[in-house]
């Protein structure tokens, strides 16, 4: 593994979008009744337009609270995403106001690294483990910390890989953040590629091209030659280019090795297939090859966030967004097994609340993964995969009977829960979790009961973190399910909880909620809102 990089601490900002061109001017002649350019009149207009950003989020609102008498199970899809965090830094580094769809709680947990415990060994892919204690925001109610652990491989020993990178370069793309810094970013990437592995690059614009065509890894050199070739221009047909990427990528299919897309883009799709619905159900279709298909997202302005995240899902892949060469660092050579290699395929939490001892839950995060209880234990129902060293972190928010943090009114009929074995054995909750194997079409339980018994006087240092994450994205969404914590509070929490910061990330943490405070507080705040399709 890389020795730390002390740079690795600053993500700087990236730079503003260059300014508008000007334009010519013209003058309406009356005698001549036409439009006409002047050659002699000063440029004399009205100061040019601000760029209009047309960035596109879709976030559903906030998970409801649940009555454990009435709706005692929940049922969603793991999500090891990190996208949103990433894109919401570069906004808050340019003292902008991120908007609240923008925000994706579960995104930003799962950017950080609580040291949830791994697997003793490979017989199961993951551990799962618990934690129960307080929620700081209301002493009578309790924080629930699911993890999960995904085992590691070292690079060494990782299988080949077939990797298709599918480049936009598109005329959206031509600004320094974005195809550029896509550049610099897979240069990052090239020395870690190996004999046994192949890459291959399909470009797209007005129409899709094939680049380089599949490639020994260890060819470094031709490989970075083909990048340093690629310029923007055109307009962006991105259906044809996923097309393309998908031969591509079955004429160089390595059977039991790891066969990927990787797209990079703005996500600015504007000719041909552009409808997102019928691109999702390309890829999606795709992914039963054994194709998987993850996204980079790029830049600001026309940023499309909703297109990456949801094809990503559809194509069994990971959405991360790159707004700094340490970030490309970071996603594409520190996480890149957790990238290619995937370890469990269609990973389902479920949990069930005895009634007789949970008043209420709400689930933090995971709005758009929600599923069904029938959705659980049918195999042909798609959920998210885990990668090798993946973690994913999820938290509810509980309320024990009788505890007093309940916010849902009594009900005037409603039935008196049934005490229950499991409460008399001092459950308060099963927590089930579905997995299939990579080429296994059953899926294999494990669960796990989750005791009274193990509630907390105080949360472990890693559980006090998470719970300054999940609160600084509600204040960031609008702080309706903090109640009476503050930006303050966030900070405090976070700065005593640093802990083993290898990175720094947790430091620069602390640093984002000092911006987001100002930005969402002051009254002169630079910059505003995104205006949002």
């Amino acid at each position: 593994e890389a020795a730390p990089n002390p740079a690795y601490k600053r993500h700087a900002a990236p730079p503003p979008p260059p300014a508008p061109m000007a334009v010519a001017v013209r003058a309406w002649a009356p005698a001549a009744g036409q439009l006409m350019r002047s050659a002699y009149m000063p440029q004399l207009a009205a100061p040019p337009r601000p760029p209009v950003n047309t960035e596109r989020y879709d976030r559903p609102d906030d998970n409801p609270v649940r009555r454990a008498s009435e709706a005692p199970v929940s049922t969603f899809s793991i999500d090891v995403d990190t996208g949103s965090y990433a894109n919401v830094r570069r906004m808050l580094r340019q003292g902008v106001r991120p908007p609240a769809d923008a925000v994706r709680v579960e995104e930003f947990l799962n950017y950080f690294d609580y040291g949830h415990p791994a697997p003793a060994d490979r017989s199961v892919p993951f551990r799962v483990g618990t934690e129960l204690a307080p929620s700081p925001w209301n002493a009578n109610r309790q924080l629930l910390m699911v993890g999960i652990k995904g085992y590691d491989v070292p690079k060494a020993t990782m299988p080949a890989s077939n990797l298709v990178l599918l480049i936009d370069t598109s005329g959206s793309m031509d600004s320094e953040d974005k195809l550029p810094l896509l550049k610099r970013a897979f240069v990052q990437l090239v020395p870690q590629l190996r004999a046994q592995d192949r890459v291959s690059i399909v470009v797209y614009a007005g129409s899709a091209g094939l680049v380089l065509a599949p490639t020994p890894g260890d060819r470094h050199d031709e490989i970075l030659a083909a990048l340093d070739r690629l310029q923007a221009g055109g307009s962006t047909n991105g259906g044809d280019g996923i097309r393309l990427a998908y031969s591509v990528a079955r004429q160089a299919f390595i059977e039991g090795g790891s066969n990927r897309i990787l797209l990079a883009t703005d996500g600015d799709f504007n000719v041909g297939t552009v409808e997102r619905g019928t691109l999702e159900t390309l890829v999606a279709d795709q992914r039963r090859s054994g194709i998987a298909l993850s996204t980079l997202g790029f830049g600001q302005g026309n940023y499309n966030d909703a297109m990456a995240e949801r094809l990503a899902d559809a194509g069994d892949g990971v959405h991360a967004y790159i707004d700094t060469d340490l970030e490309a660092r970071k996603v594409l050579v520190e996480q890149m097994q957790a990238t290619l290699l995937t370890i469990a395929n269609d990973v389902k939490i479920q949990i069930e609340f005895d009634p007789a001892q949970v008043a209420e839950y709400r689930l933090i995060g995971y709005e758009n993964r929600m599923l069904r209880e029938e959705d659980f234990a049918n195999d042909t129902v798609d959920a998210g995969d885990i990668g090798a060293g993946h973690q994913v972190t999820a938290l509810y928010e509980i309320a024990l009977v009788g505890s007093g943090g309940e916010r849902l009114p009594a009900r005037r009929y409603g039935a008196t829960p049934v005490q229950s074995n499991a409460s008399s054995s001092g459950e308060i909750a099963h927590l089930r979790l579905r997995y299939k194997r990579p080429g296994e079409a059953r899926s294999r339980l494990i669960d796990t009961a989750i005791l009274r018994s193990a509630l907390r006087r105080e949360p472990s240092q890693s559980l006090r973190f998470a719970t300054a994450v999940a609160a600084y994205a509600d204040l960031l969404r609008g702080g309706h399910n903090v109640e009476g914590w503050s930006w303050d509070d966030v900070a405090a929490t976070a700065r005593a909880s640093t802990g083993d910061d290898r990175w720094g990330l947790r430091q620069e943490f602390v640093q984002l909620v000092g911006e987001a405070q100002r930005l969402t507080t002051a009254s002169d705040a630079p910059g505003a809102a995104i205006a949002v399709e």
